[in-house]
């Protein structure tokens, strides 16, 4: 039986393998996948939820990553992280601006009202912001969930519809219980077990790999260093 997988869509962000350390840390599969995958090749995968990184685009520029309608139509829970939020918001008929000032560095986030996103989270803390844009107007059926001065909209959701948005990272050490935010997205609204881990990972793999080679041989060649390896 194939994992419960949080995907992960690469909108460039230098934190995604980031992202991914912390939902491994939690337990649970994840994959990193390109955004114009749409649904493709995700049949038969135990999929749970999709989070849409941060990146370095304005979803105005020419060129600029979109959003799979085949990811939303997975009818799963979806968390946008940056840009993950912006190009969610965007999709779904909401409106981005460009900021008055860009905001880089530490922003007091204070949440609004209850969510299960913010769930032991204080209603006011410390969050990490990278951005030149934001949220403007929220598509219909969302509600802000938290702010800071500068960034009216630091966060949103649509209860009904399992789907979140992040204007800051909550993947970084400098945004205080931003573990914990994912930790809620990942077993509060994405419903995960969190029964997966790298060793019952790597036994899995070694045992399909040799279903698939069986008595022929293999090639393996291996590239990396401190922060990655590559086969």
């Amino acid at each position: 039986m194939k994992p419960e997988t949080i995907l992960i869509i690469d909108y460039g962000s230098q934190y995604n393998l980031l992202i991914a350390r912390r939902i491994r840390e939690l337990g649970v599969y994840c994959e990193i996948l390109p955004p114009d995958l749409g649904s493709k090749g995700l049949d038969g995968q135990n999929i749970r939820g999709v989070i849409l990184s941060g990146g370095p685009a304005s979803i105005y520029q020419k060129g600029a990553p979109g959003l799979s309608a085949g990811l939303l139509d997975l009818g799963v829970p979806v968390l946008g992280i940056c840009y993950g939020m912006q190009i969610l918001c965007h999709t779904l008929g909401g409106s981005v601006r460009r900021s008055e000032r860009r905001e880089y560095g530490d922003a007091t986030l204070k949440t609004r009202g209850k969510s299960v996103f913010f769930r032991n989270v204080p209603s006011s803390s410390r969050s990490w912001m990278s951005h030149g844009d934001s949220v403007a107007r929220l598509p219909k059926g969302f509600r802000v969930i938290a702010a800071t001065s500068n960034t009216p909209n630091a966060a949103c959701e649509d209860s009904r519809r399992k789907m979140y948005g992040v204007q800051f990272h909550p993947e970084v050490a400098h945004t205080e219980h931003g573990l914990e935010m994912l930790r809620n997205f990942v077993f509060g609204i994405c419903g995960a077990r969190g029964d997966w881990s790298l060793s019952s990972f790597i036994r899995e793999t070694v045992r399909s790999v040799r279903s698939e080679v069986g008595k022929g041989k293999v090639i393996c060649g291996v590239s990396g260093g401190v922060d990655s390896t590559v086969v």
